[in-house]
């Protein structure tokens, strides 16, 4: 029981366990993350089809995959500044209605330049839906589980992005490409109109942003049902409200190397993942494999991914990020070089792929909870999506510089030995440039409670 005036929500948080409520919440992000990586990989499955259908060259297709990238890039950079200022619920949900309607008029386009127009409209709207999901899912959960419960749920985008590849296997020979737009578009407008009825605005933010205290002590006796919130109680967390711009907070109180350090490194993976997501079905079809087969290869770089997602968490809330991503990133350089040397077997080129995927996709969520851990509530959006978003140039760069090489007729194996640079290049950054607070498994901010 707790009848105190004073109430520390995260304090609440954190010595309660995660009730049925809190699952619910969890669910709702986890589905969005699930609905983000089947529309974001939706363009590379769909690219051998199309190809047929539209009668073009495969390397034209590079400013198709890059665009797309671009928007995911321009929302995850604005956008998630906008839900530090007006909340992660309306800008979550308002996001997947956006995509939502894109989506489903992406099949409408009848040529390249209208196709790529559409997916960097699209990407607009999917840049918001990873940093406010993960801001959520973390403000929801107990410190000591924190960590890998903000995996388990970044998890839903590389098991959406599988569940792409599965899904267009099984209906682009029956419906044709634009079906997997349709069942991308439809799903998020049913899972949108959830998330207007269930899902609540951080209890961190309200009290941060001076909510109505019936609003906060609503949210908190669901959140934990034996708190007995009295009608004089006030609500604090152990940081304060800072004014100001965001993006530049993020370079304050000293952050300014850890900040720029992670950006650095996602936007190293993200060259990597990207340029892996989008080209590998294309290049493995071109090598020989089956269209089923090429689409399949896909999905197992992102059943990787989810394995490697779910193995890490846990693990990184024990030993701490240093450790665990240093391994892993090892791991993506040496296996991303021998993609290349594999296709004359299709069974080795699958086990490659799948530990390629577990270290390269399944390191992503790992970066972004280690931002998420960084930064306090009222930079934590901000930081996340901008963390995300500079890494996103990278996700542009992959895609379309590979287009370039392939267009210069790169061998499949030098190829893939360019991908494997950043991963080398992540882990020098690993080795020199993270430190302190960020290796830690910790959500909050030394700071002043308000």
């Amino acid at each position: 029981m707790h009848s105190d005036t004073r109430i520390d929500v995260m304090k609440i948080i954190d010595n309660n366990r995660i009730g049925a409520y809190q699952w619910g919440i969890l669910l709702l992000c986890g589905l969005c993350m699930i609905l983000d990586g089947f529309d974001v990989q939706a363009m590379g499955y769909v690219a051998p089809a199309l190809l047929q259908d539209w009668k073009v060259d495969k390397a034209a297709l590079g400013p198709v995959f890059g665009a797309g990238l671009f928007g995911l890039l321009v929302g995850s950079l604005f956008i998630s500044v906008l839900a530090d200022k007006f909340g992660r619920r309306p800008v979550l949900i308002a996001s997947t209605f956006f995509f939502a309607i894109c989506m489903i008029a992406t099949p409408l386009t009848s040529n390249l330049q209208e196709l790529m127009v559409m997916r960097f409209i699209t990407g607009l709207g999917l840049g918001a839906i990873m940093p406010n999901a993960m801001a959520l899912t973390g403000e929801f959960s107990p410190q000591r589980k924190r960590i890998s419960v903000m995996m388990m749920v970044s998890c839903g985008f590389t098991v959406g992005a599988m569940l792409g590849g599965l899904v267009a296997a099984a209906i682009i020979p029956r419906f044709g490409w634009q079906a997997v737009f349709y069942a991308g578009g439809f799903t998020p407008l049913l899972i949108g109109m959830a998330m207007l009825k269930f899902l609540p605005e951080s209890i961190q933010y309200q009290v941060l942003n001076r909510a109505p205290k019936d609003r906060i002590a609503s949210v908190l006796a669901r959140v934990a049902p034996g708190t007995a919130i009295s009608s004089q109680a006030t609500f604090q967390v152990p940081e304060k409200k800072e004014d100001g711009v965001p993006v530049a907070r993020l370079f304050s109180e000293g952050r300014a190397w850890t900040t720029v350090t992670l950006w650095a490194i996602s936007f190293l993976n993200l060259i990597a993942l990207y340029f892996l997501s989008n080209w590998l079905p294309t290049l493995a079809k071109s090598a020989g494999l089956s269209l089923e087969n090429a689409v399949l290869l896909g999905a197992m770089l992102q059943f990787g991914g989810t394995v490697g997602t779910i193995s890490m968490g846990w693990v990184i809330d024990k030993l701490g990020f240093r450790p665990v991503l240093l391994v892993c990133f090892t791991v993506a350089a040496c296996f991303i070089a021998l993609i290349g040397h594999a296709a004359a077997s299709t069974v080795l080129l699958f086990a490659v792929v799948f530990i390629t995927g577990f270290a390269v996709v399944g390191g992503q969520p790992a970066i972004n909870a280690m931002a998420a851990s960084f930064y306090p509530t009222t930079l934590r959006s901000t930081g996340i999506g901008w963390c995300l978003g500079i890494g996103r140039v990278g996700s542009v760069i992959g895609p379309v510089v590979g287009g370039e090489l392939i267009r210069l007729n790169w061998g499949q194996a030098d190829l893939f030995h360019a991908v494997a640079v950043p991963s080398v290049l992540i882990v020098v950054m690993l080795i020199v440039g993270i430190r302190g607070a960020a290796t830690q498994p910790s959500l909050t901010a030394n700071a002043v409670a308000h």
